[in-house]
C-alpha cells in the first residue's frame, strides 16, 4: 500500500480552497436557516401571548419533531451531539463515520434542534459538517488514510470558521484540541480553508464580529487582580460543569422505562415554558451576549441566568439531540463574568463600567478551562469581539482557570467525551494499513534519539521524516530532530495504543533527574 502525500505548497493551498469555499456555503446556509428559524420562533411565542390557543398546535408539533429528531439520532448515532468527539475520534483512528449520511442529517437534524430555541450550539455541528464535506472530498478522489485524515481535519477548521468568522482561532481549535498535533502537512491546508470558508460567510452575514460587544475602556493594571480571582471562579465552575455533562447519560437513565430516542420529549417540552417566559435566551446564546450592550443586569438577573442556562444546556445536550456545547459554553462564562463583576462592583472594589469587560474575558477563561485549550480561547474571543486591547487579560484569566481545572483532575471535555463514544459504540477503520503522524517536540524522548535507540510499537513501521521543505527515508543512524513530523504506518487494530505511546515519546516533555 502506498503512504505517499502531495507536500507541495500548492496543492496544500488548491486543497484549502475547494474545501473552504465547499463548507462555507454549506455552513452558512446551516447558519442562516438557524437564525431564521430562531426569529420564527421568538415570533411566535408573542403571537401566543395573544392568542393562548395556539399553544395547543405548538406543543404538539414541538413533540413531533422531538420524536423524528429521536428517531434520527437511533437511525445514525454519529450525529448525535456536538460531532467534536466523533471527529477527533477519526483523526485518531479510533472511530469511523460515513460522510453522506452524516452531512445531511446533522444539516437537518441541527437545524431543527438549535433553530427551536434549545440551548445547543451551533459551532459543533459546523465543525462536523465541515470534516463530513472534507473527508467526502477525500474519498471521491480516494485519497491515502494520512491525506483523508488530512482533509477532515481542514474541513473541521473551515467548519468553525463560518460558524465564528474566527479563521485564526479556528484553526488553533483543530491542531490544539481536535488534531493535537501542529504538523506543517496540516496548518496550512486548515488555515486556508479558514480563511476561505470566513470570506464566504462574511459574504452572508457581513463584518460585524459574531460577539460585538463595545466597552468604555481598557482595564487598567490596578484591576489586574480581579482577573485572578475571576480565573479561579471560572475554573471550579468549569470543573463542575464537566463533571454533570459527563453524567448526563445516568441522570437521563433515570427515566429506565422510556427509549432513548424519546428523550428529546423532555428539552422540547421545558423549552415552551422558557419560550413563554423569557424567549430573549433562546438558542446557544449569542444574542443574550450582544445583549449586554444594552442592558445592565443585576447581581439576581445574572444568578437567575446562570441557573437557567447551567440546567438547561445539559438538559438539551444530554438528550442526545444534534447540537453542541461550544456557544452555551461561551455564554455560561460571559454570565458567571457579569456576576462576578456587579458582585465586586456591589462590595465597592471595581468600578461599574468594568463589568463588560469582564464578560468578555470570562468567556475565554471558561472554555479554556472547560476545553483545556487557552490559546484557542484567547484566540477566538479576540477575533469574535474584534478588538487586540484585551489580549493580556484574557491570557491571564484563561490561564488561571486553565491551572484551576488541572489541578482539579479536570481533562479537555471533548476528548472525555470522545472517550464515553468509543464505551458506548466503537466504529474501527476496515483498511488493512493506516499512518500516525506526530511532530516532535524540543525536549521530548525522542529529541536527539537515532531511530533504533527507540522501542518503537508492535506493528510500526517509521516510513518517512519531514524536516522543513526536505523528506528522509530514515535507517535506523537517523537522528530524530526538535521540529520533525514523522510518519508512522501502524496495523489499525494496534492504531490506538502506538499513537498514545509514540505522541507521548514525541510530545511529552523529558524532566531529568
Amino acid at each position: 500500500m502506498r503512504f505517499g502525500l502531495d507536500r507541495s505548497k500548492t496543492n496544500q493551498l488548491i486543497r484549502g480552497l475547494i474545501i473552504g469555499v465547499l463548507v462555507g456555503v454549506i455552513v452558512s446556509t446551516f447558519r442562516l436557516l438557524i437564525e431564521y428559524e430562531l426569529k420564527l420562533v421568538t415570533v411566535a411565542y408573542r403571537l401566543m401571548h395573544q392568542n393562548a390557543w395556539l399553544l395547543v398546535p405548538w406543543v404538539a408539533g414541538s413533540v413531533i419533531i422531538a420524536l423524528f429528531l429521536g428517531w434520527l439520532v437511533k437511525r445514525n448515532p454519529a450525529i448525535k451531539g456536538s460531532g467534536i468527539p466523533q471527529i477527533e475520534g477519526q483523526l485518531s483512528g479510533d472511530y469511523e463515520e460515513s460522510w453522506w449520511p452524516v452531512l445531511w442529517q446533522k444539516f437537518v437534524g441541527g437545524v431543527l434542534a438549535i433553530g427551536s430555541g434549545l440551548f445547543l450550539g451551533r459551532e459543533g455541528p459546523s465543525i462536523q459538517l465541515g470534516a463530513a464535506v472534507g473527508q467526502g472530498f477525500a474519498e471521491v478522489r480516494h485519497d491515502e488514510p494520512l491525506a483523508r485524515r488530512i482533509c477532515i481535519a481542514t474541513g473541521s477548521a473551515a467548519g468553525l470558521s463560518a460558524a465564528f468568522n474566527a479563521p485564526i482561532a479556528s484553526t488553533m481549535f483543530v491542531l490544539e484540541e481536535v488534531y493535537h498535533n501542529f504538523s506543517p502537512l496540516v496548518w496550512l491546508s486548515a488555515f486556508v480553508s479558514a480563511l476561505t470558508s470566513n470570506f464566504v460567510s462574511l459574504n452572508f452575514f457581513g463584518l460585524t464580529p459574531v460577539l460585538h460587544v463595545d466597552y468604555s475602556e481598557s482595564l487598567p493594571l490596578a484591576q489586574y487582580g480581579q482577573l485572578i480571582g475571576l480565573g479561579v471562579v471560572l475554573g471550579i465552575l468549569g470543573r463542575i460543569y464537566q463533571e454533570n455533562l459527563l453524567h448526563m447519560d445516568s441522570i437521563y437513565g433515570w427515566l429506565k422505562k422510556i427509549p432513548s430516542e424519546y428523550y428529546p420529549v423532555v428539552p422540547f417540552i421545558i423549552v415552551i415554558f422558557i419560550g413563554w417566559w423569557w424567549p430573549e435566551t433562546l438558542g446557544g446564546g449569542n444574542s443574550l451576549i450582544v445583549s449586554f450592550n444594552h442592558v445592565n443586569p443585576s447581581i439576581w438577573l445574572f444568578v437567575g441566568l446562570l441557573l437557567l442556562r447551567f440546567v438547561f444546556s445539559m438538559i438539551s445536550y444530554g438528550s442526545g439531540l444534534p447540537g453542541g456545547i461550544f456557544l452555551p459554553i461561551l455564554t455560561l462564562g460571559a454570565v458567571i463574568g457579569g456576576l462576578y463583576a456587579s458582585i465586586m462592583v456591589s462590595l465597592g472594589l471595581m468600578p461599574g463600567k468594568f463589568v463588560i469587560n469582564f464578560i468578555i474575558y470570562a468567556m475565554a477563561g471558561y472554555f479554556a478551562g472547560i476545553g483545556k485549550a487557552p490559546f484557542t480561547a484567547i484566540l477566538l474571543i479576540t477575533e469574535m469581539v474584534g478588538s487586540l486591547e484585551h489580549l493580556m487579560p484574557l491570557a491571564v484569566v484563561s490561564l488561571v482557570a486553565y491551572v484551576v481545572v488541572d489541578m482539579l483532575n479536570g481533562s479537555p471535555i471533548y476528548a472525555s467525551l470522545l472517550d464515553k463514544l468509543l464505551k458506548r459504540d466503537r466504529h474501527l477503520s476496515n483498511s488493512t494499513q493506516d499512518v500516525i503522524q506526530t511532530t516532535v517536540f524540543a525536549g521530548s524522548m525522542l529529541d536527539g534519539t537515532q531511530v533504533r535507540d527507540f522501542n518503537w510499537p508492535e506493528s510500526c513501521l517509521l516510513y518517512s521524516i519531514q524536516r522543513g521543505e526536505r523528506q528522509i527515508i530514515p535507517h535506523g543512524d537517523t537522528e530524530i530532530k526538535a521540529g520533525d513530523t514523522l510518519l508512522v504506518s501502524v496495523a489499525p487494530r494496534m492504531r490506538h495504543s502506538a499513537f498514545v505511546r509514540i505522541i507521548n515519546a514525541a510530545q511529552k516533555i523529558k524532566i531529568n533527574g
